[in-house]
């Protein structure tokens, strides 16, 4: 049996699953703790990945490994390849009013949108390397190359230490902001308008190329972000739309179509197989389970019973779950509100009904904006901590329209990542063939007046919040 080895390095752990190569069957895997926060040293990525591998009893056995990584992250190095400062991570937003910056310096959303196919918010690499510039000028200065975390993490796995041998894939390198997924290449121009000079960037492969060989003789991969390795993780293929419900809330879709949204609610990602993964991602997505629960005083089964004992529509009642704000649409300081209340429908029922609706009629709303931009959505895929819901499973069809498949819990990121591993590794054209048990499919007749009456309290919100 050939062994491969996917890596998912995320925001707060880093994951190692080995799996058989012909069938994606999972032999061992484990896992390690990465340090809190919105920025990071990357040795700490190391550090875990060393403790996750030996968790899941070493290496030594497998023949090709690729590494996930949580996507947009800056790693900026000098000369000599050492890490100029810790590690600003897609969650850090001390880079808006950069973002904000650059749109107004290449002359609007639309000029990104056109160049890049995204339009920067702080999340973005480009935005993260304007903010280095402006205030730690002497660290932008020193930064000789700039890459992402999985790139960082699969260069010291190959640990040649030489800056030549930075690769990384289209997936990741879509999340940049200063690459171009329509194009394949890299806007320069972009890159010193918000760095101030050019600097090494990684050799963007091709998402079967070898990056290589790592010092204990595996195989590599190129790699690539979280979401695409998700999406070849759940063997993602057009006209399906993904959706993960976790602390934030993402819909991406497999496109044969490269996209350009000008108003930036679609950020146009390319995928790990050569196509496209345009990508819309929600602020408010499982904690509004997790609070609205607490409310109630009752657990996640609990709050799944309450919903769907209250009919579709809540008898009216409407959640516009807002309660983080939300980026998409941008509505930072917006506040979540409650609207059709009557003594019928001020009720745990009719309330947690709200809740679960509201959170799916937001991610419906962005599986529009998918399709509006050339994606097709025939079919949900559901992931998640959020997917563990009952209630969530059962009403999601009818919210989104769309039959919703669900496949059992597992690490995605780390299986798409193995699953790369394994393409490399056997120089096929496409990658392998690996079954997803136990998917259950859960299907509903539609409930468009739910969606229209969600529009109508949306709208009254968005109008009164800039």
């Amino acid at each position: 049996m050939t062994l491969v080895a996917g890596v998912d390095s995320s925001t707060q752990s880093c994951k190692v699953v080995v799996v058989d190569a012909d069938t994606g069957v999972v032999a061992r895997e484990g896992r390690a703790p990465h340090p809190e926060g919105t920025e990071a040293p990357p040795e700490a990525w190391w550090t875990a990945f060393e403790a996750a591998s030996a968790a899941a009893g070493g290496l030594e056995d497998v023949a090709g490994v690729s590494v996930g990584g949580q996507q947009h992250g800056m790693v900026c190095l000098d000369e000599s390849g050492s890490v100029v400062r810790d590690a600003l991570l897609w969650n850090d937003t001390r880079s808006a009013h950069a973002a904000e910056e650059l749109i107004a310096d290449l002359g609007g959303a639309s000029a990104w949108a056109d160049a890049v196919g995204s339009v920067p918010v702080a999340s973005f690499t480009v935005t993260k390397l304007r903010w280095l510039a402006h205030h730690e000028p002497e660290a932008a200065r020193r930064t000789h190359a700039v890459c992402l975390p999985h790139d960082w993490l699969t260069w010291r796995l190959r640990g040649s230490g030489d800056l030549a041998d930075l690769v990384t894939d289209r997936g990741d390198a879509s999340g940049t902001c200063y690459w171009s997924p329509a194009t394949g290449d890299y806007r320069r121009d972009l890159l010193e308008l918000a760095l101030g000079h050019d600097a090494v960037l990684p050799r963007v492969l091709g998402p079967s190329d070898r990056a290589g060989y790592a010092t204990g003789g595996q195989v590599l991969g190129p790699g690539t972000g979280d979401n695409a390795a998700s999406a070849l993780g759940l063997d993602a293929r057009p006209g399906d739309v993904v959706v993960s419900i976790g602390t934030s809330g993402v819909a991406c879709a497999v496109s044969e179509v490269a996209a350009a949204d000008p108003s930036g609610i679609v950020a146009g990602f390319a995928d790990a197989t050569g196509r496209y993964l345009p990508l819309v991602c929600t602020l408010n997505a499982a904690r509004v389970l997790d609070s609205t629960a607490q409310l109630l005083g009752v657990d996640h089964a609990g709050l799944s019973d309450l919903a769907l004992a209250a009919p579709p529509g809540a008898g009216g009642a409407v959640l516009v779950p807002y309660f983080e704000g939300e980026r998409t649409p941008d509505r930072p300081h917006a506040t979540a509100s409650l609207h059709g209340l009557t003594l019928d429908t001020w009720t745990p029922a009719t309330v947690a009904r709200a809740a679960v609706e509201g959170l799916l009629c937001g991610l419906a709303d962005a599986i529009d904006a998918l399709e509006e931009h050339g994606a097709v959505a025939s079919r949900v895929l559901l992931v998640g901590g959020g997917a563990a819901s009952r209630a969530v499973r059962e009403i999601a069809p009818a919210v989104l329209g769309r039959p919703v498949h669900v496949p059992p819990p597992g690490e995605y990121v780390a299986r798409g990542a193995a699953r790369q591993a394994a393409w490399v590794l056997a120089g096929a054209d496409e990658p392998p063939m690996w079954e997803i048990a136990s998917t259950t499919v859960h299907e509903a007749e539609p409930t468009p007046a739910v969606r229209e009456r969600y529009a109508e309290a949306r709208d009254r919100v968005l109008d009164r919040t800039t």
